[in-house]
């Protein structure tokens, strides 16, 4: 990613000692850019939605963005991450809960996301089962997951200046018809008509032994 999306606004010496965004799911997105080939658009958006999930923009077949970070906790909320919350809980939880580091690693990457939202369920479908039963708890869950994915692909377009084309992926991504339309719902004026919306399986594994047949030096 350029340099302007790998750094966080903390002092040098920190990005200097490897603490920058990183971003995951590359080997998923890397599987889709393989799979479109010559024919991916100039401008893309991928939604890896899973019970981890994160998106990534990518301008000419690089990724310029993407919603993880340092680590995959980062971004929109998952199935039981947290994603992108305000450093100042963080502050707040040390000082009222006493939490040591394995404390709050715990309880952000463990007990957050849909599963605290929920109240104890982070399965998509079981949450849709919920909801459609007019359960309020798995409802808020869905809606909180369904908006952040849906605020991340704005930022997207607005930062790609258009978009031409948005794949889902991941578990999610694949299966959920309501996440995607919920999530896809209202956005029709920044140029997201259905024409351009994919879903494709994430092959990771195939682009695992991709890599290692080019190791051994064979052909892809």
């Amino acid at each position: 990613m350029p340099e302007v999306a790998t750094h966080l606004p903390i002092p040098q010496r920190y990005f200097n000692a490897g603490v920058r965004r990183y971003g995951f799911h590359g080997l998923s997105y890397e599987s889709l850019v393989h799979h479109f080939g010559a024919q991916l658009p100039e401008r893309a958006i991928f939604a890896h939605l899973g019970n981890g999930a994160s998106l990534c923009a990518l301008r000419n077949r690089k990724s310029i963005d993407t919603t993880m970070g340092l680590t995959p906790t980062g971004g929109i909320p998952m199935g039981t991450r947290s994603g992108d919350l305000d450093p100042g809980v963080f502050v707040y939880l040390l000082r009222t809960e006493q939490l040591s580091a394995d404390g709050m690693e715990d309880l952000i990457n463990h007990q957050s996301g849909l599963f605290a939202l929920s109240s104890g369920e982070s399965d998509v479908k079981s949450l849709e089962a919920r909801a459609h039963a007019k359960d309020p708890q798995a409802s808020l869950a869905l809606n909180v997951f369904v908006i952040s994915v849906r605020k991340a692909i704005g930022a997207y377009i607005a930062l790609l200046g258009g978009v031409d084309l948005l794949v889902f992926t991941g578990g999610i991504g694949e299966h959920s018809d309501y996440v995607r339309s919920e999530v896809t719902n209202g956005l029709e004026f920044l140029g997201l008509t259905g024409d351009k919306i994919k879903i494709v399986p994430a092959e990771e594994e195939q682009q695992i032994a991709r890599h290692c047949r080019r190791m051994i030096g064979q052909p892809p």
